[in-house]
């Protein structure tokens, strides 16, 4: 009995050991087509890692030695940047920036494109429907530093639309300094994220509400449902796949907001409240040449974007059964 059970173990190896091999065969040029892609993300995405260790150093170019020189000739100082950076006050105002914009960001930048996939879904008119999806989609292509000047110029005092609009319709005397208030710096940037990218996070949407029976609204008329019961019942609850995976998805992005909004609508009046993570590592690891203090700093952003993409799938794997991985 023992023979034949230690055995079984190996059978079983050399089964699925066939059945990769046999399985890669008939899909070789499928392999071999992915081959550059997994080449690129390896050179991009995971040897870059190999600079997280001047975060462990007090790091100085040395452009005349080479590569191994370079390592081994650092002075290490363990997590001495990571101290610095956790008593740094600046530290901790740019977190909360950061992560202001982001909550904002994910809560107006991923109902909206929902609401108005489903909004589309119910236009009749295709004319009407194609137009306003490509109307609503085209800014997603335009450059932060165009959209950043639109921004500024509607927003400005000096017969700027805003405010020649709420001055018309009377709900203000004198125009609004908008971009010299900190006060309103977060909603100006989360506005123009969300008219920027809607139209374009809306595609998806669409896409997963076109995969949706029609036998189901056909159902649900014979029964009498109304179009909200039908958007409540079938459309959402269709959708609900897609709308969990893109949620974790942004909560793991959650720190990880870039900096090209924040840089180009910045000014020295809302400095305090248009610094991020990015700017802030960009800044001193950059401009300061201080790389190993900017490199902690991006890697505290890693580290935490981790920590929240798995959290962000425990909880919804525990709760709806759906995940990423």
């Amino acid at each position: 009995m023992e023979a034949v059970t230690q055995e079984k173990p190996k059978e079983r190896g050399r089964r699925e050991t066939s059945r990769f091999w046999r399985i890669f065969l008939q899909q070789k040029y499928l392999y071999m087509m992915s081959i550059p892609f997994v080449i690129w993300v390896f050179v991009f995405s995971y040897l870059p890692l190999w600079g997280w260790t001047m975060a462990f150093q007090k790091y100085r170019p040395m452009p005349n030695k080479s590569f191994w020189e370079r390592i081994v000739d650092q002075k290490w100082v363990g997590f001495d940047q990571f101290a610095r950076l956790f008593a740094d006050d600046q530290f901790y105002l740019v977190l909360r920036n950061t992560l202001a914009m982001s909550f904002m960001g994910l809560i107006a930048g991923f109902t909206i494109p929902i609401l108005f996939a489903i909004l589309l879904n119910e236009v009749r008119l295709m004319a009407f429907k194609r137009f306003a999806q490509t109307i609503s989609y085209l800014p997603h292509f335009v450059s932060w530093v165009v959209v950043a000047g639109i921004v500024t110029k509607m927003l400005s005092a000096d017969h700027g639309a805003v405010n020649d609009f709420l001055m018309w319709i009377g709900v203000i005397d004198q125009p609004i300094q908008f971009m010299a208030k900190g006060s309103y710096f977060w909603s100006i940037v989360t506005a123009a994220d969300v008219w920027k990218e809607t139209g374009w996070n809306t595609i998806i949407y669409l896409a997963a509400i076109a995969g949706i029976s029609g036998e189901l609204y056909e159902a649900a008329k014979v029964d009498g449902a109304s179009r909200l019961r039908q958007i409540w019942h079938i459309t959402i609850p269709g959708i609900r796949s897609t709308i969990i995976i893109l949620l974790i998805m942004s909560i793991g992005h959650l720190v990880s907001i870039g900096f090209e909004k924040q840089m180009l609508l910045s000014n020295n009046l809302v400095t305090d409240y248009s610094q991020v993570l990015d700017l802030y590592a960009l800044q001193y690891g950059l401009q300061m040449s201080n790389f190993s203090f900017g490199t902690a700093i991006n890697m505290f952003n890693s580290v935490v974007s981790i920590i929240l993409l798995f959290t962000a799938n425990g909880i919804f794997k525990r709760i709806t059964k759906e995940s990423i991985m």
